[in-house]
């Protein structure tokens, strides 16, 4: 049995995400993770950033992916929103006009597609203001149109043509996007779209969305016939739209063979979801036509052009912002990163069930150190430490020489021997236990390159925050015994999203902008 996921489902899809995001009840993180991809061990490959292995999608992999993230930031209303697809307004180009009976069988004519959403039927101009193409002046003798030659520029709330050249293009003005929006969701290959069109008090979208061409007391009005065939023998005259709507007039105007050449609709009518005109008072005499015209009412979208720029653009496109700067001991830029998710609800780390909701964590776990080093930590390194019970373990994350923290996380690549997976290996009683770095003399240190210290078990104070060279330093996190926890429960949280990118290594000088696309 054929079935079809449709277009609108995923604009649903779309919009319900957005609605979970901005849900006071949720929390969204994007996070960045894995510093040492270039190794061997679970999730790693030792030609990583020349082969950049596809994630896995499975709940094997997503703790995985918990253990090895490095931090987070939040995801809020002001850095999320729907996108499409970035068609740039070119001069002497020719853009598909509206219109809602693109199929298989009806292809656009310009790019050959099936779906409206796929087509240049709007445009971006140079001011970053959007446009809709009503008309391009297409007909049965000409499919794809005019070229485009006047730049769209006008803001009025009316289709209108852009200039002078006469082209035949008719525009309708739909958003212009706002400074702020440029400077987080600037794209080369996508327009952002406005949140909350539907209930916006902004001025401008209030009166683009509820505007005569948008009227909500006269929906599906039509605006434009268009000419599929001219036909012959036909008289000029104003003749009504038929269907399953009521009013709509359009006037027909013929050359001297009695061909359909243009076409003016009068009255917009009210509720068309379908139509047919009725030229029964200007058809040819004689109880026969020859040769029929066929003309198409383009039904606009309901209540009109502008009124649910969702629909009418096909948002099924999600972009999503974050930047990670050095404005946080939380973000520590001496470390390296190699993959950007998302993960939903992670908790408190006392709790399965209180949410964190905090703009910013951590998920590593920390050491102070004191002054007596012997050789010096490298990110990704493992480190070890003799505690009861057996060995501590960990991959180094970060080094701050400033404060002499040291940041470090845990997964299976520590445990599983020789064999990078649950095959049996001689020492595994001993080498295979997961046991915490403690606050004592015991030593810490590492290996290729080598480095011993010692922990600071006065590091802080039971506190966050420590003076050096007479600065006082906040770390983002509270240390106990010279030694901290990750800010929320690591085993905690949806994974959504995942994608590996080559080794990233961050600097104090930079700045980390992710944009992340989701597509419903």
């Amino acid at each position: 049995m054929a079935a079809i996921v449709t277009d609108q489902f995923r604009i649903l899809n779309a919009s319900n995400f957005i609605d979970s995001v901005v849900n006071t009840n949720n929390s969204y993180y994007v996070f960045l993770g894995l510093s040492n991809p270039v190794n061997a061990g679970f999730g790693r490959t030792t030609t990583w950033d020349t082969n950049i292995p596809n994630p896995t999608d499975n709940l094997d992999y997503s703790s995985h992916y918990k253990d090895t993230a490095l931090f987070g930031k939040k995801i809020t209303s002001s850095n999320i929103r729907r996108v499409v697809r970035y068609v740039k307004w070119t001069a002497n180009t020719s853009y598909d006009m509206y219109r809602h009976d693109y199929s298989i069988s009806n292809p656009t004519p310009n790019s050959n597609l099936s779906r409206l959403y796929d087509s240049n039927f709007y445009v971006i101009n140079t001011d970053y203001r959007v446009y809709i193409c009503i008309y391009n002046g297409s007909s049965a003798e000409n499919l794809k149109g005019n070229k485009s030659q006047d730049e769209p520029t006008f803001t009025d709330l009316d289709p209108s043509s852009a200039g002078q050249s006469g082209d035949g293009y008719i525009w309708k003005y739909l958003f212009s996007i706002s400074p702020s929006d440029i400077i987080k969701f600037d794209s080369t290959e996508y327009i952002v779209v406005p949140n909350d069109w539907k209930t916006s008090t902004n001025s401008e979208i209030v009166s683009i969305r509820e505007s005569g061409y948008s009227s909500s007391t006269n929906p599906n009005q039509i605006k434009q016939v268009y000419i599929s065939n001219g036909g012959s023998g036909y008289s000029s005259g104003i003749v009504d739209i038929l269907g399953d709507g009521t009013g709509g007039k359009v006037s027909i105007t013929v050359d001297t063979t009695g061909k359909i050449t243009s076409t003016q609709v009068t009255a917009g009518g009210y509720g068309y979801s379908w139509a047919i005109v009725d030229l029964g008072n200007l058809q040819p005499q004689g109880g026969s036509i020859p040769n029929p015209a066929k003309l198409i009412p383009i039904i606009p979208p309901s209540k009109g052009h502008g009124y649910d720029i969702y629909t009418e653009l096909g948002t099924d496109k999600i972009l999503i912002y974050a930047r990670f700067d050095d404005s946080t001991k939380d973000f520590p830029t001496d470390t390296k990163f190699s993959q950007v998710g998302i993960i939903k609800n992670p908790t408190i780390p006392s709790s399965d069930s209180v949410i964190f909701t905090e703009n910013q964590y951590s998920t590593l776990s920390g050491i102070g150190l004191t002054s007596t080093f012997s050789g010096s930590p490298t990110i990704g390194q493992e480190i070890t430490q003799t505690v009861a019970g057996g060995t501590a373990r960990g991959y180094v994350a970060s080094y701050d020489k400033e404060t002499k923290v040291l940041k470090y996380f845990r997964d299976r690549s520590l445990y599983f021997g020789n064999n990078l997976d649950q095959t049996d290996y001689n020492t595994v009683s001993s080498e295979s236990k997961v046991l915490a770095f403690e606050s004592s003399s015991q030593n810490i240190g590492g290996s290729s390159p080598s480095f011993t210290a010692a922990i600071d078990t006065s590091f802080a104070n039971n506190g966050n925050k420590i003076t050096v060279g007479g600065k006082v330093i906040d770390l983002g996190v509270t240390f106990t015994g010279g030694l901290s926890n990750p800010e929320i429960n690591t085993k905690s949280g949806e994974i959504i999203y995942i994608d590996n990118r080559p080794l990233v290594t961050r600097d104090i000088r930079q700045k980390e902008d992710i944009k992340i696309i989701l597509e419903f």
